[in-house]
């Protein structure tokens, strides 16, 4: 039996087409969810790779190349402490997209 690795990639929701594009182009096969961002509370997409453990960094490497980081303005929610009548949100630019992965091992992988 061949050993795996899992991938959770969880991508800006501006990337997932063109991520989702490419790895299907070499062949590997994912899951996708949409999940939503804690932070910003904006939309995300994570995917769920199982690959062969010699595969692993290819994929990685389709993730690094199309999920790039960018700067977005946004306006903060007040936060608990902050009188809602007085709070003023000003804009602030943040760092957005980029991929968060994470890299597990596979203890079986069965398909039926």
């Amino acid at each position: 039996m061949k050993t795996m690795k899992l991938i959770f990639a969880i991508v800006q929701d501006q990337d997932s087409n063109r991520l989702s594009d490419a790895l299907t182009k070499e062949n590997f096969g994912a899951t996708k969810l949409a999940t939503t961002g804690g932070f910003l509370r904006s939309g995300n997409t994570t995917f769920l790779i199982g690959v062969e453990d010699e595969r692993v960094e290819t994929a990685l490497d389709i993730i690094r190349e199309n999920c790039k980081s960018r700067e977005q303005m946004t306006t903060p929610s007040a936060s608990l402490g902050v009188t809602v009548d007085t709070y003023v949100p000003y804009p602030i630019e943040v760092q957005v997209g980029g991929a968060t992965v994470f890299v597990m091992p596979v203890d079986g992988f069965h398909h039926f």
